[in-house]
This record gives C-alpha cells, sequence and structure tokens, in this order.
C-alpha cells in the first residue's frame, strides 16, 4: 500500500518499457518514467526532456565539428525543454484523481 514506481533513463528500461508499464497496471501501481512511450503503453505519467529537441541541437554539433571545431571545445548542453505527459484511464484504473492544475501543465493527455 501507498508504493509507486520511479523508472529512470536507462537502456535497460527503453526496451522494456512495455513490460514495465504493463507490469505496473497489473500490480496496480501508480508509476512515472521519463520516456513518453510509457505513457502511450499505459503508463501512469511521464516527464522527461524533449528527446526530438535534443536532436536537433545536436546537429548544429555535427556541423561545427564537419566545419572543423574540436569537439573538446564544444561546450556542454543540458536539454531545456521537458514533457510532460498524464495517461487519464491509468488514473482512472488505480482510482487516482489527478488535478486539474496538473491537466492544464501537462503537453498531452491521453484520454
Amino acid at each position: 500500500p501507498g508504493g509507486s514506481i520511479i523508472i529512470g533513463p536507462d537502456p535497460f528500461n527503453i526496451v522494456h518499457i512495455q513490460e514495465i508499464a504493463a507490469l505496473s497496471q497489473q500490480q496496480r501501481l501508480p508509476a512515472i518514467s521519463v520516456y513518453r512511450q510509457f505513457v502511450t503503453d499505459g503508463g501512469l505519467m511521464s516527464y522527461g526532456p524533449d528527446t526530438m529537441d535534443i536532436f536537433r541541437r545536436s546537429a548544429s554539433y555535427i556541423d561545427r565539428i564537419l566545419k572543423g571545431a574540436s569537439p573538446a571545445d564544444l561546450p556542454v548542453q543540458q536539454p531545456t525543454k521537458f514533457e510532460l505527459f498524464v495517461n487519464l484511464k491509468s488514473a482512472q484504473a488505480l482510482g487516482l484523481t489527478v488535478p486539474p492544475t496538473l491537466l492544464a501543465l501537462a503537453d498531452e493527455v491521453i484520454e
């Protein structure tokens, strides 16, 4: 009772994200992940960096390196955009009420 799961960013987790979502539903455990796919597979919610934005910004790094910049001289960049996804079906199955303010902040709500 009162348990929950946080699924961190790990290659093992992304490979098995469907099984993790199914197990969290089966065991009736609220779970959050950094991966959007977790929510579309039935997980409760996800909050993490926008991976498309990261890939877009990576392209400028590749361009700079191909033009002769040393990779060691390029600054390390942190994610600047984060996304929140909520699955209301999963919340209802768990008997949870998602506050309207959280739903308003979400980038996408799956109903």
